[in-house]
């Protein structure tokens, strides 16, 4: 199947009110593992790079690596950039055939990133394909993405002229989520995402999924959230996978027979987030 957008599958998520996964992969058997998952699961699905997974190989190798998993899948299957970090990485993804592009602009002011993220949607619109942006400060620190203290959380009426302004397809929302993993249980601030849903008729996203309890996921989407981002949780099964294989066999010198061991773990997982955002057989 060809590489889709984000823009038909968040808008059915967002009518059928569950939400669509979206992981983070950084090499070709985190590819595999999280489109099998999705195979199994018949569920539409997203991957995704950041700047720093970027810069370790190239928008180009990566996206080839999804492009190839997804012409063999019978699902939907989204490449998308997670937090550009500028116009000029957002330009790159999309001539280099990204077909869903966030552009982050939450360290700047309000107006500044009005400007770069209408900006990035002038430029894709076009062609169709989708931009997300983000409005507040998701806190922690993933990869080379520092949150700041995530005392920034999304105003309403500001989300809802910042969608009107911008004419982003999705947005990112502050409600007490961060990235990496967390020190002690997350406080979502789910009354505010209730409000946001009321002012914005744009899909939800929800970042800094990882450790955020099951239960508060499932109902940060029954109160609007149509994509859940998971990024350090995939890094984790993964290495637990390959560390384990190499406990147990520490003689191994072939990378094919640990690295499957670390697919098999992060596959479920995935099968795991598939069923909490509820888009199992919705491909």
């Amino acid at each position: 199947m060809e590489l889709t957008t984000t823009k038909k599958i968040l808008k059915e998520a967002q009518e059928g009110h569950y939400a669509i996964g979206a992981f983070n992969v950084e090499n070709m058997e985190m590819v595999m593992a999280v489109i099998s998952a999705a195979e199994e699961m018949n569920a539409p699905v997203i991957m995704q790079t950041t700047p720093s997974t970027v810069k370790y190989a190239g928008l180009d190798y990566f996206l080839a690596n999804v492009r190839v998993a997804a012409s063999k899948a019978n699902v939907p299957v989204v490449m998308h950039l997670d937090h550009g970090s500028s116009f000029e990485l957002a330009s790159q993804a999309y001539r280099s055939g990204y077909t869903s592009i966030m552009i982050d602009g939450s360290h700047s002011d309000f107006e500044s990133n009005i400007e770069i993220s209408k900006s990035v949607v002038d430029m894709c619109k076009p062609s169709g394909i989708a931009v997300e942006a983000e409005l507040g400060k998701v806190g922690g620190k993933e990869d080379d993405l520092d949150g700041g203290d995530g005392d920034a959380y999304t105003d309403p009426l500001q989300a809802k002229e910042f969608v009107e302004r911008t004419g982003v397809d999705s947005l990112a929302v502050a409600i007490g989520t961060a990235h990496g993993m967390y020190k002690g249980e997350p406080h979502l601030d789910l009354d505010r995402l209730s409000e946001i849903r009321k002012v914005v008729s744009v899909p939800l996203v929800l970042h800094g999924g990882s450790g955020i309890p099951d239960e508060k996921v499932q109902e940060s989407i029954r109160r609007g959230i149509c994509k859940v981002n998971y990024a350090t949780e995939l890094r984790i099964a993964f290495t637990n996978g390959v560390n384990k294989y190499l406990a147990e066999k520490p003689d191994t010198i072939d990378p094919k027979k640990y690295n499957k061991a670390g697919m098999e773990e992060v596959k479920a997982f995935v099968k795991e987030k598939i069923r909490v955002c509820g888009c199992e057989n919705k491909a």
